[in-house]
């Protein structure tokens, strides 16, 4: 694979190279696995998406494999030891915010059945594609995220910016925001 064209955000190392060729812009419809992203989305803001990537096992293991039903019951004692994690991002707000999330995202699932026909629903179940030309051309918010963001809230989660939520839309397959020379691209 190494010689394939990529987006050039992802040739910094092999740990982005793997991410960008395996995961990112990959439809995912599995609760589970969008949990997983918004934990690590809601853990990025403010932060380079690489320095999450690279304590993505630590946040797996401090969160109980983000088992979000486990996440949701978290109390006093959990939020303490999570800040004694020297794995994770040590910031009580997004401990939190996470452990809510947690709580918002099984109200989603009660409500449409699942969060996947919830978060997919913006899209038509389908994703967008953005037929990005380069790198310059990717935007950090557009109007579905703003909308998308508006929603979450309103339905209590918390960091869900509208770049993060644009940020979870990419890495999730919600739209395709590869290159045009990319090999992941079609």
């Amino acid at each position: 694979m190494e010689n394939k064209i990529r987006c050039a955000w992802c040739e910094k190392d092999d740990l982005y190279r793997d991410y960008h060729d395996n995961e990112w812009g990959n439809p995912v419809y599995d609760d589970d696995k969008l949990f997983e992203f918004l934990v690590l989305e809601t853990f990025q803001a403010g932060l380079s998406w690489y320095t999450i990537l690279k304590k993505r096992d630590n946040f797996r293991n401090a969160f109980d494999h983000f088992d979000y039903k486990k996440v949701a019951q978290y109390g006093d004692k959990e939020v303490e030891k999570l800040m004694q994690d020297a794995g994770i991002i040590r910031n009580g707000l997004k401990i939190k915010a996470t452990i809510s999330n947690a709580v918002a995202f099984m109200e989603v699932q009660k409500e449409f059945g699942s969060f996947s026909k919830y978060i997919w629903g913006f899209t038509g179940g389908k994703p967008i594609d953005n037929n990005i030309q380069k790198m310059s051309d990717i935007k950090a918010t557009t109007p579905l995220s703003d909308e998308i963001s508006k929603d979450l809230k309103k339905r209590g989660f918390k960091f869900v910016g509208s770049t993060v939520v644009y940020a979870h839309m990419q890495a999730t397959g919600m739209v395709n925001d590869h290159v045009s020379a990319c090999w992941k691209r079609n």
